[in-house]
């Protein structure tokens, strides 16, 4: 046997070194490729966070801007919030049909945010007997809640009245009983007193920082 035949081909240590040397490969390549599934999978999920809130707020907008005002609720109560409710009445349009009012509420039961609606009616006293119905959270077959959203953790609601964002729970409209509110002289007729405006800010699992809109109230 001569001298190049005798070095052919591999020795062990050679062979040990390319085989750590492509099992780091290998852990690297894994690691990158781990890497890349959990972004996108955390990617993904911030999406759909995003689209929910997007689809929540769009109806929390419809809402607002279909609210309706003292000239129509004629002294009764159509606005109500506090730190984790929004509560109003807002007016429904039907194709060739007279317009309507319901009464439509938002809070956060269980890390949900859920929307709840009373059926559509234009008679003022029974409005009122549905804001009762849905400020008290009283189950009721034609007034079920929807989930709009899950993993809400919080909901702040602030209105827009007299120049400025106010966090106190205010009626406005009335107080319950039918009767048309004081008249302030400092405020001067009631309808300045009512609020134009509403912010809503939603505290989502996965999300740093609140979820923020604000709302025209009564814009159509």
């Amino acid at each position: 046997m001569n001298a190049s035949s005798r070095h052919a081909g591999f020795t062990l240590v050679e062979l040990l070194v390319a085989i750590g040397i492509l099992a780091m490969v290998a852990v690297l390549g894994w690691r990158g490729l781990d890497g890349i599934v959990r972004a996108r999978v955390a990617l993904t999920h911030e999406m759909e966070i995003t689209r929910g809130m997007q689809l929540a707020f769009a109806q929390m907008q419809n809402d607002c801007e279909n609210a309706a005002g003292n000239d129509i609720m004629r002294g009764r109560p159509a606005l109500l919030w506090d730190a984790d409710r929004l509560t109003l009445v807002r007016k429904v349009f039907v194709e060739h049909e007279p317009s309507r009012l319901q009464v439509v509420s938002y809070r956060v039961v269980n890390g949900q945010l859920m929307r709840r609606e009373s059926p559509g009616t234009r008679d003022l006293d029974h409005i009122a007997q549905l804001w009762q119905a849905i400020a008290s959270d009283a189950p009721a077959e034609n007034s079920p809640s929807v989930a709009l959203q899950v993993g809400v953790t919080g909901m702040q609601v602030q209105g827009w009245q007299n120049n400025a964002w106010r966090n106190e729970p205010t009626a406005v409209g009335g107080n319950g009983e039918g009767q048309p509110p004081p008249i302030d002289p400092a405020l001067g007729p009631a309808r300045s007193r009512e609020p134009t405006g509403v912010q809503v800010a939603l505290t989502v699992q996965g999300l740093g920082q609140p979820m923020v809109k604000s709302f025209l109230l009564g814009g159509t």
